[in-house]
């Protein structure tokens, strides 16, 4: 599925791809690996997440030069609805570059994410 954006460059192409499907309305399947960036596309109004899915959470920045962006982690966790934004806050996911895993089956029944069909 996706993987993170490694640049602002990058990170501006996720948000083009979010705004593209928001305008279109056509569906967007999560429904595989997602790690970093792609977990933005959560955003997406049409979005659905297959139970199999792995979604991973971590701060935003520059991994290969080890600098957090608050800014950047402030731009994913505004992606998230509510209870999932709590969620990682409260459990620190966005506090490092370390890989926090949610299920698909977790986003769907404890966050309220649409299941695939």
């Amino acid at each position: 599925m996706g993987n993170g954006a490694p640049t602002p460059a990058v990170f501006a192409q996720f948000q083009a791809v979010i705004q593209q499907y928001n305008a279109s309305g056509e569906r967007f399947r999560i429904d595989s690996h997602c790690q970093s960036a792609c977990t933005m596309f959560l955003s997406i109004r049409n979005v659905c997440i297959a139970p199999g899915a792995t979604l991973l959470f971590h701060a935003g920045g520059s991994m290969q030069k080890g600098i957090i962006s608050p800014a950047r982690t402030q731009e994913m966790l505004s992606t998230y609805n509510a209870a999932l934004r709590q969620y990682v806050t409260d459990n620190h996911f966005m506090d490092t570059f370390a890989f926090h895993p949610i299920s698909g089956s977790e986003i769907i029944r404890r966050f309220g994410y649409p299941a695939c069909r």
